[in-house]
Order: C-alpha cells, then structure tokens, then sequence
C-alpha cells in the first residue's frame, strides 16, 4: 500500500493540476490510516497544501474545493488548524474568525498542537485586546470536548462576564450546525447536560466533574472540577487598577496558586492567556517559579508574545476582510496613552510589556500605600513641590505632602499639561484647600515667570504662604537626581492606593512607575516633582517670600 502510496504522490507531482491523481491520493491516504496513521497524515497534509496551490490554478475549481473540505476534515480530529479551517468553511470568508487572522493565530495555533501532543507542559499567550486570544480558547475548547469527552477541562477568568460569555459562545458552536460544523467533526459526540447557573457542559453521559466547567477566580472552585484536560486560564488580572495595587496581586496569585492550579491533575495540562499587566500577575508569578526552581528543570513550557506593533513600528494584526487593527490605528492609540502620560498601560496592553519593565526605577511593589485617611493628628508641616511647565506637552506636576515625623502622605497633586492659565489657578486652589504652608518652585530660563503668576493669584486670595524659588542644579542631570533621591522616595513617602486616586494622581503614579534611567522619558515630570519634595525636607533653603495683605 505504502508502494502504491508513494506511486500516486509521483503522479501528482508531475501533473500537479490532474485531479484524478489528487483524488486518489485522498483515498490512498484513507486506506493506509489504519496500518500507518503517521504516513497517511503527513501525505495528506502535503496533499492539502497542493491542492490549496491547484485551485488557484485550475478551471476545475468546485472539485478541487470539495477535495479539500474532505481532506480538512480527514485531519480536523487530529489537528487544530484543520479543525478550525474546517468548522467554519461553510461561512462566507469575511464572516470567519479563523481564516482572515491565521497569518498571525497560526504560531499560537501550532504552540497549542505542541501542548495538545504532549510536546508541552504549559502554554503562557500574550496579545493586545480584542486581537481574538479569547476566541481561539473558544474554538479550541470545543475541538478538546468533542476528541475527548471523558476529560475535565476548566476555564477561569477574573470575572463572571468573561466565564459567562465563554460558556455561551462554546454552546452556540456546538449547537449550530449550520455556522459551524462541529458535528462534521465529531458525529458521535452528543451534548448530555448543560447548566447555565454552574456553566458547565457534558459531552456524551453525566459526570460529576463536567467535559467543561468555567468558573472565575473568585467564584467556586474547590469541589467544581477536578481538571485532567487542560486548564486555562485567560486575563485573571482585571486592568490597570488591579495591576497597579500590590495587595490585589497578591490575592490573585493567593486564588490561583491555592484554588486554581489545585485543581488540576498531575497529568493537566496549563494554558495560560492574557494581557500581561504586570511582572507580579500570576503569570509572571508562574513563570519566575518555572525559570527559578530546580524542581522544575525538565518542565517543558513556551512563551508567545505578540505585540501590536512589530520592530518596524508596522501592525502585527491587520487582519484581512478588516476585521483587525491597522498600522495607523496603533500609532494612533500610542498617541493617545502619550498624550495622558500613560505609556505604561500602552506598553503592557499592546506591547505585552510588564508596567515593571526592565530599566524603571520605581516598581509599585516597593513603594508604600495609604487608603487616603490621613493620620488623625496634626501634621508636621504641609508643603508643596512644583516642576512647572508653560504647556506645549509638559507638565505641571506638583504633590502635595504631609509630612509626620519622618513619613511623607502623598495627599494629592497637580499634574496637567494644559497652559500656565490654567495650571496657576490649581496649584493656588490647591494650597487654599489643603492650607499649604509652603511652595518650592523649580526655576530656570524657561519657567522664570511662573512664580510670579501664582504670587499674584496668591495676593488676589489674600493668601500667605512661604513661596521660594530653587534653580534646578546645572552639574547633576535630571534622571540622577530622581536616581539619588529614590531611596527616600520608596522608604519615606506613602502614596494613595489604586481605587483612592484621582485621575490626575493616577496619571501621576503611573508616569512615575513608567520612568526608567535611559534619558528616553518623554514625561518625567512626576517622579522629579517628588525628588524636589524630598529635597526640600533634606535642604531647606533660607530664603522665603512672605506676602503681605493688601490692606
């Protein structure tokens, strides 16, 4: 049969366009399954290519198509992207998920086949929202049900909106054979038992740990499954909010490592999908175990990182038929995160870096947190620091501390980019409403006149504070001197937690998350605005301004 095999794939390789030829490949293929499944799949997996070659070609194009259908389905049980080609060929291409955006999905897709094959142990995907991570877990979902349904697979995501939609979209697959021909694939398989409330599906016969269960991560999950499928788990950190606050990291890594990853077997397999928020996310987490323990030398795991854009700053999803995101449309939401200081959040969600990327000073685990109460005493003294700015892009930044004993509360803060008009009056509204005793005004060429609009502003409120001015030193450059007063800003200062900022102070927090010491950052404003503060605790200056009243 072998002999015979190799004697047709002769044939179509000198008469590539004889269908015939392609034809009986197809059945030689089907024949020899049985005694070599190996060989007979390699062959059709060439063969498929041709033939995909052939109708580009040919004026016998609804043959060839039939062909191919048959011979996508022949591999659909066995292989992920013939399943996904296959399920949905009956859609008009513009309307498929798979198809337009495969040029891209298909290194995910093959990483996948890898932990499918126990090639590997855990999978861990990173991409930019609404790129169709979620989807293809979908799709893969109900290609592991239907192979096997004896196996408990879990799904779990960080809120019951996401497990929801994901259990809903997997019953629509299976249940609409006119969209989607999953029963092609797998007509003996039968859904027995679905449960909307506890969201889970059996395939096959009632069991108790389900073919499919989701659950969020902070729903019930001891007792609910008992994984020896594959477990996924897909965005368990919410956003930037969760990201940026230490405690909610660690109640998250708490969830998985003590609820989630219990659940699975020995034997499960982990695939791990989302926007990597943070180094501390739980996939950080799970992948710095990997890296760092000794007991865990022979697992076998991969990382998949796509960013949005690519190293020639060109889109790696303009997906076909549109349904993906343009080069211009990525330059364009980069513009946006830059224009609100918010490079950061650009770097973790699209770019699939951690906000703690190699070479920032401050990582938002080492800083130190409030609720926004401050102590109930009288501070020691409450001042202000202000790196001004005419506008034009830069900004005003400007906390407002007080100071008790040794500790600095970061209350509040200036910090906008808008015109002098504008920012003067919130730095004056700020010392009215915090009753500032003193203001420290960094000066040079260009801001020399910035004191003396807020003085007048002052007078106009009848207003008396110490109001100085310090020129910024001409021998040490800016990053340096944010580098020298670091160590004080992390042990002395105590900023807002996430949750209890404005949207200018979160804003300001994640500018100074977002410095690093290269002298590339486009706004480093915020964390020199803090470097002054401590300055000013450390070398007060002699000189003060005291205004009179009018009158």
């Amino acid at each position: 049969m072998e002999n015979l095999l190799f004697k047709i794939q002769a044939t179509v390789k000198k008469e590539p366009l004889n269908y015939g030829a392609y034809d009986d490949l197809f059945s030689a293929c089907r024949e020899i399954e049985p005694k070599d499944f190996a060989l007979a799949h390699e062959t059709n997996k060439w063969l498929k290519q041709l033939i995909g070659w052939a109708i580009a070609r040919t004026d016998n194009v609804s043959d060839f198509f039939y062909l191919y259908k048959r011979s996508l389905l022949f591999e659909a049980v066995y292989d992920f992207d013939s399943y996904l080609l296959y399920v949905e060929i009956n859609r008009p291409p513009e309307q498929r998920f798979y198809q337009p955006r495969r040029k891209i999905m298909k290194v995910l897709v093959d990483a996948i086949q890898q932990l499918t094959d126990d090639e590997l142990d855990e999978l861990f995907l990173s991409m930019p929202p609404r790129v169709g991570k979620t989807t293809i877990l979908m799709f893969l979902i109900t290609w592991l049900i239907g192979r096997d349904s004896e196996r408990s697979n879990l799904y779990a995501a960080y809120s019951d909106v996401i497990t929801t939609a994901m259990y809903n979209g997997v019953l629509e697959i299976l249940g609409d054979p006119v969209t989607y021909l999953w029963r092609d694939v797998f007509p003996d398989a039968k859904v027995i038992q679905t449960n909307a409330k506890d969201e889970t599906i059996n395939i096959d016969r009632k069991k108790r740990y389900p073919s499919l269960t989701c659950r969020s991560l902070y729903g019930t999950l001891n007792g609910a499954c008992d994984c020896d499928g594959l477990l996924i788990s897909d965005d368990l950190i919410g956003g930037i909010e969760e990201a940026l606050n230490p405690e909610r990291l660690r109640s998250a890594w708490s969830k998985v490592d003590n609820n989630l990853i219990p659940r699975a077997k020995e034997s499960a397999k982990k695939l791990w999908c989302g926007t990597r928020w943070s180094l501390a996310d739980p996939a950080g987490k799970r992948m710095e175990l990997l890296r760092t323990d000794e007991k865990f030398r022979d697992h076998r795991w991969k990382i998949i990182n796509l960013p949005a854009l690519n190293e020639k700053d060109e889109s790696n999803f303009d997906y076909a038929y549109g349904v993906g995101f343009s080069t211009k449309y990525y330059q364009m939401r980069r513009a946006s995160f830059e224009r609100n200081d918010d490079l950061a959040s650009w770097d973790a969600q699209y770019m699939q870096e951690p906000i703690e990327r190699a070479g920032t000073l401050f990582s938002p685990d080492d800083l130190r947190y409030y609720n926004g109460e401050l102590p109930d005493v009288k501070p020691d003294r409450i001042f202000m620091a202000v790196d001004p700015a005419f506008g034009g892009g830069d900004y005003v930044a400007a906390p407002v501390c007080f100071m008790y004993g040794e500790d600095i509360y970061v209350h509040d803060v200036v910090y906008d980019n808008s015109d002098k008009k504008v920012t003067q009056p919130m730095l004056v509204s700020a010392i009215i409403k915090y009753d500032v005793a003193a203001m420290q005004i960094e000066a040079n060429k260009s801001t020399e006149g910035y004191k003396e609009g807020v003085e007048e502003l002052l007078k106009k409120k009848e207003k008396r504070i110490n109001l100085t001015t310090k020129p910024a030193p001409t021998n040490v450059g800016k990053e340096q001197r944010i580098f020298d007063k670091a160590p004080d800003i992390r042990e002395r200062m105590i900023f807002r937690e996430s949750g209890k900022r404005s949207k200018p102070y979160e804003q300001f927090m994640q500018s100074v998350y977002a410095f690093k010491l290269t002298g590339r950052n486009k706004h480093d404003d915020a964390p020199d605005s803090l470097a002054m503060a401590i300055d000013m605790v450390l070398h007060p200056i002699g000189k003060a301004e005291v205004f009179k009243r009018p009158f």
